[in-house]
C-alpha cells in the first residue's frame, strides 16, 4: 500500500503565520492534486503547548535563532507557533483534508521538540505513527510538506530507519534555509539514508507506478 505523508501544512508555516516557510503556500495545490493517487493519506500537525521550550519568548534574554540546551538536547529557538487550539496550528484552509485518514500531533511535551512525525527529537517517545502505518499495510511512504530542512527531513530519515520504502516528493516541499545550504544538506542526508528523491510529475503521470529520480 502506498501512503502520502503530509508534514505540517499549517497556517503558522504559511504567509501571515508566525513562522512562514518561503513559498510554503506553493505546495498546497500540488499536494491536493497528488492525494487521489495514493491508497492512504496521513498528516502530521505541530501541536505545542504555550509554554513549549522551543519558543524564544519562553527564555528571557534569548532571541529567535539562538541554540540552547533543552533537557539535554541542542534546540534552535523559534517564534511562538502552532500553539494548541489556535488558528496558527490549524491546517491551511486551502488544503484538501477530506482524504486525510489519520493525524499525528507532535511537539506536545514542553520539554522536548518533535520535528519528526515518528519520534520526539531525542527518540524518547514514539508518536505511534509507525505502528499505525504498519497496521494499514503501508510499504511505500511518500513524504511532502514543510519544511524540507527540519520536520520533513527528520520524518523521512526516521521512516527510512524504520524500514519503510521512503520517497521524498521534492517539489511538494519547501525549506527554511535558516543557514545557507540547509536544504541541500538535508536532501543529501536523506539520500544517503536511502530516501529516494523524486518529482511529483512521476506520480501525476502514472497513478499505478512511480519511477524514481535523483536530486
Amino acid at each position: 500500500m502506498r501512503c502520502l505523508l503530509l508534514v505540517d501544512l499549517q497556517n503558522d508555516f504559511l504567509p501571515g503565520g508566525a513562522l512562514p516557510v518561503p513559498e510554503g503556500e506553493a505546495v498546497i495545490p500540488l499536494i491536493n492534486r497528488l492525494q487521489p493517487h495514493f491508497d492512504l493519506v496521513v498528516a502530521t500537525q505541530d501541536w505545542h503547548p504555550p509554554n513549549h521550550g522551543s519558543f524564544a519568548a519562553n527564555h528571557p534574554g534569548r532571541r529567535v535563532g539562538d541554540v540552547i540546551d533543552l533537557d539535554g538536547l541542542p534546540q534552535v529557538l523559534w517564534p511562538v507557533h502552532c500553539v494548541q487550539f489556535t488558528w496558527g496550528a490549524e491546517f491551511a484552509p486551502s488544503l484538501d483534508t477530506e482524504r486525510i485518514a489519520h493525524v499525528v500531533r507532535k511537539g506536545t511535551d514542553p520539554r522536548i521538540d518533535s520535528y519528526s512525525g515518528f519520534f520526539d527529537n531525542g527518540r524518547r517517545r514514539s508518536t505511534g505513527l509507525a505502528e499505525f502505518l504498519r497496521q494499514q499495510g503501508v510499504n511505500e511512504l511518500y513524504v511532502a510538506g514543510l519544511a524540507t530542512d527540519y520536520c520533513v527531513r527528520a520524518t523521512a530519515l526516521d521512516a527510512a530507519h524504520l524500514g519503510f520504502d521512503t520517497r521524498l516528493v521534492m517539489d511538494a516541499c519547501r525549506g527554511v534555509n535558516l543557514q545557507p545550504g540547509d536544504v541541500e544538506r538535508a536532501l543529501d542526508d536523506m539520500a544517503r539514508a536511502g530516501v529516494r528523491l523524486m518529482q511529483s510529475r512521476q506520480i501525476l503521470s502514472d497513478g499505478t507506478h512511480v519511477s524514481d529520480v535523483g536530486p
